[in-house]
């Protein structure tokens, strides 16, 4: 109890810039943690960058937040590092120095520096427990958020449900076309912040649909963790298609997604692999020919079979 004391004091006091109000961005950022925790994504004391992450900070600002306040998560995520239970680690393995005036300020600068924040083993320990954790909840939303607390508490369409509908049924030519309004209405960050929850969605979603299977080997491995054996590959790159429609996607091994992006295998327009003729391979079960003439497995439901044409473009384009 005394340690529930020491973070609930700590929550209460966060160090925030006070313009309008003061800024939600912390508070939204560990109420986001919290829930993750609840629904089993965060399992550790280090928090990783995720697309669950970004959207739950999304879905919960559009909720409570009624200021005047951009909701930009690299901040909260950079700028926790002034408050004594979160520290950052960088990509070559050191602590991020608090005393630096360097800042972030996008999710690509983010990801490009850190590898993780790193929060304390006790409130690891309090945010496993249902109890604790709630208690914490309750803490940042009657100190934050009195006057929308009740939101919180809605069973509203989430954001995430309201992407993965949109990856799952819009036609290709309508989500390209929301793709570019987005960019030409958000700023740089906040567009940067969609396309990493999009990408999320669709990372999520391919699997699923095949039933968690590579669609080639029908490889299939179920965790008790997150872990993921199995990729969403798109067929046309997303650089170039803006299409994270379901039809544009393909669950595939890691092997087989980077063959297929490379062009040493493709899937014809009916649904067959085809392995190109310029790769030369020793006997072995791992070898991609054998697969050669193959019909790959589908969603049961044909309305997320893989484009035709998206998978002609592929075997014209990139396959060698």
């Amino acid at each position: 109890m005394s340690q529930l004391a020491t973070y609930l004091h700590y929550f209460s006091k966060l160090r925030r810039d006070a313009k309008n109000g003061g800024a939600p961005h912390k508070p939204i950022l560990l109420l986001a943690i919290c829930r993750l925790y609840q629904k089993g994504f965060i399992e550790n004391r280090f928090i990783e960058i995720t697309p669950e992450l970004v959207i739950e900070f999304k879905d919960l600002w559009s909720k409570l937040v009624v200021t005047d306040h951009h909701p930009n998560f690299s901040l909260p995520f950079f700028h926790m590092r002034s408050e004594p239970f979160w520290k950052l680690v960088s990509k070559t393995g050191l602590d991020f120095p608090v005393t630096s005036s360097h800042s972030i300020r996008s999710l690509n600068g983010l990801k490009e520096a850190l590898l993780y924040a790193e929060i304390d083993e006790q409130l690891d320990l309090l945010l496993k427990d249902p109890v604790s954790n709630a208690v914490i909840q309750e803490e940042l939303l009657d100190n934050y958020f009195p006057e929308t607390k009740k939101a919180f508490y809605t069973t509203t369409s989430d954001l995430f449900s309201v992407l993965e509908s949109q990856i799952l049924n819009e036609e290709r030519t309508a989500y390209r076309q929301r793709i570019d309004e987005l960019k030409s209405t958000l700023s740089k960050e906040e567009f940067e912040e969609e396309l990493f929850v999009r990408g999320g969605v669709f990372k999520r979603e391919i699997p699923k649909i095949y039933n968690y299977q590579c669609a080639i080997s029908g490889m299939r491995v179920e965790s008790t963790s997150n872990a993921q054996m199995v990729d969403a590959c798109h067929i046309v790159p997303f650089a170039f298609s803006k299409d994270d429609t379901i039809t544009n996607g393909i669950s595939l091994s890691p092997n087989f997604h980077r063959a297929f992006d490379r062009g040493l295998i493709t899937i014809t327009t009916n649904y067959t692999v085809k392995v190109s003729s310029t790769i030369k391979e020793i006997d072995s079960p791992y070898s991609l020919g054998q697969f050669n003439g193959m019909k790959i497995r589908l969603p049961e439901n044909m309305q997320y079979h893989p484009s035709v044409s998206n998978l002609q473009w592929h075997e014209e384009r990139v396959f060698k």
